[in-house]
């Protein structure tokens, strides 16, 4: 049977999450060379009675993840909310809203896998503690990995701390391009941080530093398209 280079790395990307989630014996078979999207539907399933953290004492359902499974972009807020912990899915509420409009003006819309660096709704929607975002964080690289995006957008100070292990808060890091690191260092993608919707709806002005940011992420995918 001939094997693919793209098959043996998608299964050693399958092997590394099985590790992580504590199974020590699979039987292999061909759902293991599967597509990005059959094995994100499977992590989400497996996920979904993940007891690693208090935070599954309060939630409704997992928050994993929503669009497109082959993206070029990724898109990693901090944790869902209230809307999002009922309806199943990241960045619905007004926030999400805003960013959708965002995305879709900015010649992004389609073009996007929506994540966050946890998965269940934090108590009174308070920002995931570091512990709570180490925990997750395999599962989020695992998730970077299988869509296999060109750029990353990491949405709020905690999700561009976390994904980057860096101390400095939103307003310095924004609109800056870093290189984010897969644990093995196996992988590097670049990524830009930007402002949290919620943050621009209680601060309007702030709309334009975003705005800056997003097309400054949506001319660098465009400019990998074109021809040299």
């Amino acid at each position: 049977m001939l094997v693919r280079t793209s098959d043996l790395t998608a299964l050693a990307s399958t092997l590394r999450h099985h590790r992580d989630l504590g199974v020590t014996e699979i039987t292999l078979s061909g759902e293991y060379l599967q597509g990005p999207e059959d094995t994100l539907a499977r992590q989400q399933r497996e996920l979904q009675g993940c007891r690693r953290c208090k935070l599954c004492e309060g939630r409704s359902t997992i928050v994993f993840g929503s669009g497109n499974p082959r993206a070029e972009l990724v898109v990693i807020g901090e944790g869902p909310g209230a809307d999002e912990d009922a309806l199943g899915e990241p960045f619905v509420g007004r926030s999400g809203k805003l960013l959708d409009r965002m995305l879709a003006a900015a010649g992004l819309a389609g073009r996007a896998f929506v994540t966050n660096t946890v998965y269940w709704r934090p108590p009174g929607n308070r920002t995931p503690a570091p512990a709570e975002q180490m925990i997750c964080a395999p599962f989020v690289e695992r998730t970077i990995q299988l869509v296999a995006p060109r750029l990353l957008l990491l949405v709020g100070g905690a999700s561009a701390k976390a994904m980057l292990k860096r101390d400095e808060g939103i307003l310095s890091l924004r609109g800056r391009w870093f290189e984010w690191r897969s644990e093995d260092g196996g992988l590097e993608i670049p990524a830009l941080p930007t402002l949290h919707p919620a943050f621009l709806l209680r601060q309007p002005a702030a709309k334009k530093r975003a705005w800056s940011d997003l097309l400054t992420l949506a001319e660098r995918l465009d400019r990998a398209d074109r021809p040299a």
